[in-house]
């Protein structure tokens, strides 16, 4: 099949306006920035919502733009996280390199379990993506002498960042360093949504069947986007490691990718920013219900889950396109 072609005027505005940035994007990274500065003694849970975000991302490539619904993907960021300890405390103590080798572990792994997810519907995949993540667990488990078992694997100390920057007590240089690692994997993985690549992705998860009539290479492009979706989440998994020195089994159990999932339909999918609003969101309301009502925190999110899904998510996001609609409404008007 030949590859498709996006070479008319139309086809070209349509990537330039979709890929376009927008204002709430700014404002987003802006608001990270200021946050180093002005809420100091809260680096620890922004470094945890970087993260999360992180992890979030990389389930809307493949969930909002490929249309592929997972419920293992903790098994990558379970991967990424435990490469990133072996690396530190057996071979290279530098964070980046650990970073880098946990990225490929896990896109070796997404890739190698790939072609599982080729076949069948969208339940087999679920079951597929599911029993993947459960037997990655309990080899951790049981792999004390590789892995420490339900111990966790600890024991092992990071260097400076690039060999300059010490992870501090405060956590401030840990956050900074997930919140750039954030940013350039949110603008890689939005370069690759809104592309021509990204466009096709659309067409395959709306109709599969259509797209390879046209000419979409439906398998490779799946195979490529969950690849890349696996590095992220490896990015993710080995930055909970790096910033807390320490791995458990914890990192491969199912209610991570349930965590996940959860954030993508607060934050909604398609767009990659909702699963940094969505991490937000879900952690804010977690770190405080979990102080207020401590015993029933679950039934509040669980709630508030019923109540998304009642209200409806297109109801809820349709303020991302209220302000640019709004505004050329009203140049539209004026003489």
């Amino acid at each position: 099949m030949p590859e498709p072609v996006f070479g008319s005027e139309q086809a070209q505005s349509l990537v330039r306006q979709r890929s376009r940035i927008r204002i709430y994007e700014v404002v987003v990274w802006l608001a990270a920035v200021i946050a180093i500065f002005v809420l100091p003694s809260k680096m620890l849970i922004l470094t945890e919502i970087a993260i999360l975000a992180l992890f979030a991302v990389s389930l809307d490539l493949v969930l909002g733009f490929a249309g592929i619904v997972s419920l293992g993907h903790t098994a990558f960021f379970g991967v990424g996280a435990y490469v990133a300890g072996l690396v530190a405390r057996h071979y290279y103590a530098e964070p980046v390199v650990g970073l880098v080798v946990a990225g490929l572990s896990s896109g070796l792994l997404g890739y190698a379990t790939s072609f599982l997810i080729l076949r069948g519907s969208d339940l087999t995949r679920l079951m597929t993506t599911l029993g993947i993540a459960l037997m990655l667990a309990e080899a951790a488990n049981q792999l004390g002498w590789l892995t420490g078992g339900a111990d966790g694997l600890s024991g092992f100390s990071l260097g400076p960042i690039l060999g300059m920057f010490e992870f501090d007590l405060w956590g401030r240089n840990g956050y900074i360093y997930c919140l750039v690692v954030l940013f350039v994997s949110t603008m890689i993985a939005r370069r690759i949504a809104f592309s021509p690549f990204g466009l096709s992705l659309k067409a395959i998860k709306a109709n599969p069947v259509r797209a390879a009539m046209v000419g979409v290479p439906a398998r490779r492009r799946i195979i490529l986007v969950y690849t890349i979706a696996a590095i992220m989440a490896g990015f993710a998994g080995a930055l909970l490691t790096q910033t807390t020195s320490f791995v458990s089994p914890d990192v491969l159990a199912f209610h991570r990718s349930a965590d996940v999932l959860l954030v993508l339909v607060i934050g909604g999918t398609g767009y990659l920013y909702g699963g940094i609003f969505g991490a937000i969101a879900f952690t804010l309301l977690r770190d405080w219900l979990s102080v207020v009502t401590p015993q029933y925190w679950m039934f509040w999110i669980g709630l508030l889950l019923i109540i998304l899904v009642l209200v409806g998510r297109n109801r809820l996001s349709n303020w991302i396109d209220f302000l640019p609609e709004r505004l050329s409404r009203l140049k539209g008007m004026k003489p």
